[in-house]
């Protein structure tokens, strides 16, 4: 292992988020809370549809690096995007922040990635994206020595859907794996879990040292239903640590010796919960990578995602290094 803190991997997104009305869902179709995967045609006419909405550089993993990076962590992005103005957005918007990007754009073929996000006044966002150029990430461009200099390797579920992609997140696991990395992995989505569920539990079971999910995310994987507690005890063992949030409940983490209750911060207005899990998994990876007990991880991951949804968009729209200085951790149970 070398200089990085973190190394994401994921799917190289723009995001467009726009406020709209409950009757904006219905009226088009769309699943509330998801993420759902269109085509082009269909991007072009919900954006047609959606009122004036804000621009930013997006996907989940590189919205996680770049919230280390804010924290003062050293972290580095694969993605792919597309030679094109939303290709070069892109790659200024995660660099600006400190996040090392080396992947040569595509010269050719899709666009861009894209993701629509419609927030409706109770701040629930609602994801549609069209992959685009970020479904051409292959192998080739898993640079063996960056995902080798990295303390934790965080891995996408989104990715997942992708046969080229999945290849090239595979090879990135046993790299860094081999070098004495930590792997991680996010959940993503409660329709991605149901999409891969058998590939996604014999994760859990073999590389995976750090699973990141809500608790709906976990409930599917386990098929627990609404059973949280049967869930924490289905994933209690299988991984390192399991890192579960619970929105306004705070976190679980779970370890094969221990079950850790996190509180949330002190509850703020919700203005977007994008990016709250993200974020939160920000908070706990540069707590892990400076050797701080899982109580101030999953404290300092609290932190981070209450200021994800205190604002609009699922970036820090500045610096966070100030969370790094309450040391003060809230009394949690075990």
């Amino acid at each position: 292992m070398g200089d990085l803190d973190v190394v994401g991997i994921g799917n190289a997104i723009v995001d467009v988020i726009s406020a709209e009305e409950h009757g904006f869902i219905e009226s088009h179709g769309l699943v509330k809370r998801a993420m759902t995967l269109i085509d082009a045609e269909r991007a072009e006419h919900l954006y047609a549809a959606m009122a004036p909405a804000i621009e930013t550089s997006g996907g989940s993993a590189a919205n996680t690096v770049a919230g280390v990076a804010s924290l003062g962590g050293q972290v580095g992005y694969i993605g792919k995007v597309r030679d094109d103005q939303l290709g070069h957005v892109f790659a200024h918007d995660i660099r600006a922040l400190g996040v090392r990007f080396d992947v040569l754009p595509a010269a050719a073929g899709p666009p861009t990635a894209r993701c629509l996000i419609i927030v409706t006044p109770d701040a629930a966002r609602t994801m549609n994206t069209y992959l685009g150029a970020s479904t051409e990430l292959h192998p080739d461009d898993i640079d063996p020595d960056l995902v080798g200099s990295a303390q934790v390797l965080y891995c996408e579920g989104y990715i997942w859907d992708v046969d080229i992609t999945k290849e090239a997140i595979r090879k990135a696991i046993s790299i860094c794996s081999a070098a004495g990395g930590t792997i991680s992995f996010t959940l993503s989505d409660s329709f991605c879990v149901e999409r891969h569920h058998q590939e996604w539990l014999d994760l859990v079971d073999g590389p995976i040292d750090l699973l990141f999910g809500n608790e709906h995310e976990i409930c599917t994987l386990y098929g627990t239903g609404d059973d949280f507690d049967a869930a924490v005890t289905a994933v209690q063992g299988r991984c390192a640590v399991a890192a579960l949030t619970r929105g306004a409940e705070g976190s679980v983490l779970v370890t094969p010796d221990q079950i850790i209750e996190v509180p949330a911060k002190t509850p703020v207005k919700v203005v977007d919960s994008t990016g709250a899990g993200d974020l939160y998994a920000s908070g706990f990876l540069y707590g892990w990578t400076r050797g701080m007990d899982l109580a101030r991880c999953g404290w300092l991951g609290s932190l981070a995602a209450t200021e994800a949804i205190s604002q609009f968009g699922a970036r820090p729209l500045g610096s966070l290094a100030h969370l790094t200085q309450k040391s003060a951790v809230q009394e949690v149970s075990s």
